[in-house]
């Protein structure tokens, strides 16, 4: 039998043998433990997307629309943008791989910053092109660095704001300032996945967060990702989408996989879209689960920066692969970081009061067996 792999690119060939998948769907034993490791919403679907699921199912017989087009003019509106400015996809995630893949090759790169969204590293993987990882500032974004370090050969520069996994936030102030600074050759892909939490946070602690729409109406080099598996409660389902001018959108949109969004997919996020009343309680949660959380984390000894999203970024004093599959003997979930180039470090979604204090609980438990 011959080597079938010497037919495949070496870049893809370092893909397969990497073999650094983990599962996200962990058993803590019988019981199905509390998943604070995936920054969902921790009520559940939106009750409006819930609403249309047995109409929609009744026609999964049918191919979907190849261009979801009343989600485009819906998310249009939204936002006061044109629905050509709009490009729906199977998550965030899809449409990050579409934009690596249509700008990237050998000798391009790409630039972010290190310890944020792991998929900007894989969507650049399955490219010839490469990524610059530049060193964090205040377990966040250092934009003068990533400024210096975009060369003729940069095509993408990915912010995600708040950043994913440490929660820091750029303000719109300072994103204005490195947008100035763009050359005409990049592309700012402006993640802001958790800006409904962010938002509120900026609201509450008075700073402006985002002036995302300006760009798109000043037609410049950016797209803003959205997201409905955050305060939707719709990850399953797997809807994001991108927003910018017409004329790069139009570059994106061939590459996207015929029928990626299901007809389910397309009627729940329509209904979720203007779900207020969820998002608001998922939003609200946080905000005080957040400021609760934090508090007791700190009165234990861990060392946590500000979270302007859904989760907590936290350094441990030891292995956080270690330390999380402790807590899953006690029946919580969380993400240690090792793959974010973050060893030490874990992420802890906000969940619900109870799901929090049975958090803490397991925390002071092993803290107890281990006299940490």
């Amino acid at each position: 039998m011959s080597d079938f792999s010497q037919y495949v690119p070496a870049h893809i060939r370092r893909l397969a043998e990497a073999k650094q998948s983990r599962p996200l769907k962990q058993s803590g034993g019988d019981v199905r433990p509390t998943a604070l490791n995936l920054n969902e919403n921790p009520f559940g679907p939106s009750p409006r997307a819930l609403a249309v699921l047995n109409s929609a199912l009744g026609d999964i017989h049918r191919y979907p629309d190849i261009q979801p087009s009343d989600l485009h003019q819906a998310i249009a509106e939204f936002h006061g943008v044109e629905p050509a400015q709009v490009l729906v996809t199977a998550g965030a995630t899809e449409l990050l791989g579409m934009i690596a893949r249509t700008l990237l090759g050998p000798g391009l790169n790409a630039v972010t910053s290190a310890r944020s969204f792991i998929v900007y590293k894989l969507a650049t993987a399955v490219t010839e092109g490469t990524l610059i990882e530049v060193a964090t500032r205040d377990n966040g974004y250092d934009l003068d660095a990533i400024a210096n370090a975009i060369d003729a050969n940069t095509r993408i520069v990915f912010i995600a704001n708040p950043n994913n996994p440490t929660g820091t936030l750029l303000t719109a102030d300072e994103v204005d300032q490195f947008v100035a600074r763009l050359p005409g050759h990049v592309l700012l892909v402006l993640d802001e996945a958790y800006g409904d939490f962010a938002e509120a946070f900026a609201r509450q602690r008075g700073v402006r967060f985002s002036r995302a729409w300006n760009y798109v109406r000043e037609n410049k080099n950016i797209i803003v990702l959205k997201t409905f598996s955050k305060a939707h409660g719709l990850a399953g389902l797997r809807v994001g989408y991108g927003i910018g001018p017409e004329r790069l959108i139009t570059l994106f949109t061939p590459t996207r996989v015929i029928f990626s969004i299901s007809s389910v997919a397309q009627a729940a996020a329509l209904a979720a879209l203007h779900d207020e009343d969820h998002i608001a309680k998922a939003v609200n949660n946080n905000l005080d689960q957040a400021e609760f959380l934090s508090n007791e984390m700190h009165k234990m000894g861990f060392n946590i920066p500000q979270t302007w999203a859904n989760f907590i970024f936290c350094e441990l004093k030891e292995e956080a692969a270690n330390f999380a599959d402790h807590l899953l003997e006690q029946g919580v979930s969380v993400q240690p970081l090792a793959l974010w180039g973050a060893p030490n470090a874990m992420r802890v979604s906000i969940g619900t009061p109870e799901q929090n204090r049975i958090f803490l609980e397991a925390v002071q438990s092993l803290g107890k067996q281990s006299k940490l």
